[in-house]
């Protein structure tokens, strides 16, 4: 048997205030880190790998270290990081020339 739908309590949302962060799932609490500083530690990873993926080079360069497959590894994370990073950053434009358009 199946009932039917009745009205649904859902907070209308026209009205400012009407929802709370706190209802809303997936997002970061108050408490968590904000924006600017997951995008900073984000910089400062990428930026991490990048110098790791150059040392790694270097040392096989010199003949420090003679396995290709740990150097390869480290610099296609790097490599792979930097990709996400400027994706992140392409769409952050996108999203930014969008709300130039927007008409008041």
């Amino acid at each position: 048997m199946t009932q039917p739908i009745g009205p649904m309590n859902i907070p209308a949302l026209n009205q400012p205030g009407s929802i709370s962060p706190a209802a809303l799932p997936g997002l970061p609490s108050a408490g968590g880190p904000s924006f600017q500083e997951t995008l900073l530690n984000s910089l400062e990873e990428v930026n991490k790998l990048q110098q790791e993926a150059a040392h790694g080079v270097e040392r096989l360069a010199t003949g420090q270290t003679d396995n290709m497959a740990e150097v390869f590894t480290t610099v296609r994370k790097a490599e792979v990081a930097f990709s996400m990073l400027m994706e992140i950053r392409n769409k952050l434009i996108d999203a930014y020339r969008e709300i130039q358009q927007i008409r008041v």
